[in-house]
């Protein structure tokens, strides 16, 4: 249950007033950021069935290597670039990640070979390295954790929407064929990375770093954020949370660690594989679709998945957090995605996978509230790097271990089946958090 927080009404409509101003001016703009960082991320997954590989000769395998090979580069500097943010700020780092991002992903454009895609795949991973979770450690560092799991779950619809806006709008754009005499895949990257640069630049001049410097909150908002801040920093301090070593060694971070590997090989076999899948319907159950019928389908789980996420992230911020708000979720998409290949229908085969999407996303902005509760400063900036790390591994090993294994049997069914074993594990460490990660606002 959680506590009681007794204030005054003066300072109700000062902590009201200083969060509906975040929630204003902060969260949808890194939304945003994370928007095109997902998109521009997973572009690879439109381009593949859309002539990508038939122009490269590609076979599934090496699709699914080029998908992660990615997150070689991000993980390799996702340490180091989120403590460069915690000692030169946000809004320089954030703005450099993106400009540095977008240039990269403006070169698939031209890519001509299977190397020189693998070779831009890294060099994006490394120049996105520490986005992700530098945002985490950004919105984390803005409000008392009891408006934590709120706030990361509005930045978190981003995902989900990201391919609800941007499979269509991908499609669209793949369908420009012959603009600037470019393939349609090719247009597609050119669209979709130049917003990242753009964004990137803004973030310089828009972004503050502290509360102290939003000149958009008033002296008492200012003060009250501060005040409630610090005292969550001395908590978490007296708990063993402000040495970086010290929370690269901690096992609750290790066990966060393994519980989002699960979820994120979830994630990125939906995320880069889905397009392919439905470009088999074709094949599978004789069904025929455009380009951009195609994208309106990869689409759907998704808008579902938004809602699921927002309410059942409400539902987490009104009872507080807990280990079920994430084991919950796990558990019914580790039985969903491996039974959506064997539905007897396109219908049906959307259906599970929507019910899959849904129960990632309801799982990941809750997930993301724990670390908060015994991290601080530049441990904070480590461990979260390096739950976001482990993760990662999943990025890579998802697409790659789906297409090697689609190769190895032809079809799609058993990589679910070890999509659906992996995000069992997560459920079943996720059911123990509550054992080694206290609720500082519970009694």
């Amino acid at each position: 249950m959680n506590a009681t927080f007794k204030l005054s009404e003066q300072d109700e409509q000062v902590e009201k007033s200083a969060i509906r101003k975040i929630s204003i001016r902060i969260v949808p703009f890194i939304a945003l950021m994370f928007f095109i960082n997902f998109l521009d991320r997973t572009a690879i997954s439109f381009a593949g069935p859309n002539g990508m590989t038939q122009d490269l000769g590609m076979t599934a395998a090496q699709f699914g290597f080029a998908a992660g090979i990615f997150f070689f580069g991000y993980i390799v500097l996702e340490i180091p670039s989120n403590l460069a943010l915690h000692k030169y700020g946000a809004r320089r780092w954030l703005a450099r990640i993106m400009v540095t991002w977008g240039i990269v992903a403006l070169l698939f454009t031209w890519v001509s070979s299977i190397t020189g895609l693998y070779t831009l795949r890294f060099l994006l991973g490394v120049a996105e390295a520490g986005f992700f979770p530098g945002a985490i450690l950004y919105l984390s560092t803005w409000v008392p954790g009891r408006h934590r799991a709120k706030i990361l779950a509005l930045f978190y619809l981003a995902q989900p929407l990201t391919t609800v806006i941007g499979a269509p709008i991908a499609s669209l754009l793949i369908q420009a064929h012959g603009l600037f005499g470019l393939e349609g895949w090719r247009v597609m990257f050119f669209g979709v990375s130049v917003p990242a640069i753009i964004v990137g630049i803004v973030t310089w001049f828009y972004l503050p770093d502290t509360p102290t410097a939003a000149k958009w909150l008033n002296e008492d908002e200012r003060t009250w954020l501060n005040r409630e801040l610090a005292k969550e920093e001395v908590g978490k301090l007296s708990g063993h949370g402000g040495m970086t070593l010290q929370a690269l060694k901690d096992k609750r971070v290790w066990l966060l660690s393994c519980i989002y590997f699960g979820l994120i090989y979830g994630l990125y076999a939906l995320a880069f594989f889905l397009p392919t899948i439905i470009g088999g319907f074709e094949t599978k159950f004789g069904t025929k679709f455009g380009v951009f019928e195609k994208g309106l389908i990869t689409a759907i789980p998704y808008l579902p998945a938004a809602f699921a996420l927002f309410f059942w992230s409400r539902d987490a911020s009104k009872r507080g957090v807990r280990a079920w708000h994430v084991g919950i979720p796990a558990l019914v998409g580790a039985i969903s995605i491996p039974l959506a290949l064997l539905m007897s229908s396109p219908e049906a085969t959307v259906l599970a996978i929507t019910l899959t999407a849904c129960a990632i996303f309801s799982a990941l902005p809750n997930f993301w509230s724990f670390p908060s509760r015994f991290l601080t400063g530049a441990a904070a900036a480590a461990g979260i790097a390096l739950i976001n790390t482990v993760g990662n591994l999943a990025g890579f090993a998802a697409p790659y271990i789906t297409g090697a294994v689609k190769d190895a049997t032809g079809l799609y069914e058993m990589p679910m089946f070890i999509v659906g074993a992996f995000m069992l594990l997560s459920a079943i460490l996720a059911f123990s958090i509550g054992k080694v990660i206290k609720d500082p606002d519970a009694k």
